[in-house]
C-alpha cells in the first residue's frame, strides 16, 4: 500500500470516528450524569439485580424474609452457613432460623477460635454465605460492602451461594449518592481514613469470559447470588 493510500484510510477512519466522540457541553458539575433510581428504589434494585443473573426479591416484612431464606437453605440442602454478625441479620432472627433447620452457623467469632488450617478448611466447605451489605445501589443492582472483623469479605466470596439481606434504608439511588454517603461518613468520623479501607462492589454472580467469548459463572466466586430486600 502506498503512503498516500494509507494516510487516506487513516483520515477516513478518523472522520467516521467523530460520530462517536463525546464532547461535554457547558460546565461539568459534581452531579453531571446523575441518573437516580426511580420512584421505587427496592423494585428498581431487584429488577437490575435479576437482569445481571442474580435472584432478587422484595418482601414486606422480616417474617417473609425468613421464609424466603428458609426456601434457599432447604433447596440447597445447606449443612453449614458462613454468616456475618450484623443488626439486620439479628432482626431477621438468623441464628434461630439456622438452628431450626439444623444448619451450622459459622460466624467470625466461632471461626477465630479454630486453628488456622481448620478454619480455612471449614470456610471452604461452607454451603452458603449469608450477609447484609452497607448499601445497595438501585441504578445497577449492586451491593456495596465494607470488610470488617465481624463482616468478612470471604462470606460473600468463598461459598458457592451468597445471600444478602437488606432493608429499604440501605438502598441508595445512584453511585453519586453512595460516594456522598461515604464522604459524609468519613466527615462524621472525623477524617476520611476512618472509613474502612476495603470497599467491594458486587453486581450479580461471579462471571468470567475467555477469548472465545464464552461466559462462565461461579469460577472466581459464588455462581448463585441472591438478595432479599425488606421493604417494610
Amino acid at each position: 500500500m502506498s503512503r498516500e493510500a494509507y494516510l487516506a484510510r487513516v483520515r477516513d477512519a478518523t472522520q467516521a470516528g467523530r460520530a462517536y466522540r463525546i464532547e461535554p457541553r457547558g460546565e461539568v458539575t459534581p452531579t453531571t450524569g446523575y441518573v437516580g433510581g426511580g420512584d421505587d428504589l427496592c423494585a428498581r434494585f431487584a429488577a437490575e439485580a435479576n437482569a445481571v443473573g442474580g435472584t432478587a426479591v422484595v418482601v414486606r416484612s422480616f417474617d417473609e424474609a425468613r421464609a424466603e431464606l428458609a426456601k434457599v437453605l432447604r433447596a440447597r440442602r445447606a449443612e453449614s452457613a458462613f454468616v456475618w454478625r450484623h443488626d439486620v441479620l439479628d432482626r431477621l432472627g438468623l441464628a434461630g432460623l439456622l438452628a431450626e433447620l439444623s444448619v451450622a452457623a459459622l460466624d467470625p467469632g466461632a471461626l477465630a477460635k479454630m486453628p488456622r488450617d481448620t478454619r480455612r478448611a471449614t470456610i471452604l466447605t461452607a454451603d452458603i454465605g449469608i450477609t447484609s451489605a452497607d448499601y445497595g445501589i438501585a441504578e445497577t443492582g449492586t451491593l456495596a460492602m465494607f470488610a470488617r472483623p465481624e463482616q468478612p469479605r470471604l462470606a460473600s466470596l468463598a461459598p458457592p451461594c451468597h445471600v444478602a439481606i437488606l432493608e429499604r434504608r440501605q438502598i441508595l439511588p445512584d453511585l453519586f449518592d453512595l460516594f456522598a454517603a461515604l464522604d459524609e461518613a468519613g466527615t462524621t468520623a472525623g477524617a476520611p481514613h476512618k472509613v474502612p479501607s476495603n470497599l467491594t462492589f458486587i453486581t450479580g454472580p461471579s462471571k468470567t469470559g475467555d477469548i472465545e467469548l464464552q461466559l462462565t459463572t461461579g469460577v472466581h466466586g459464588p455462581g448463585d447470588w441472591r438478595v432479599i430486600v425488606v421493604d417494610g
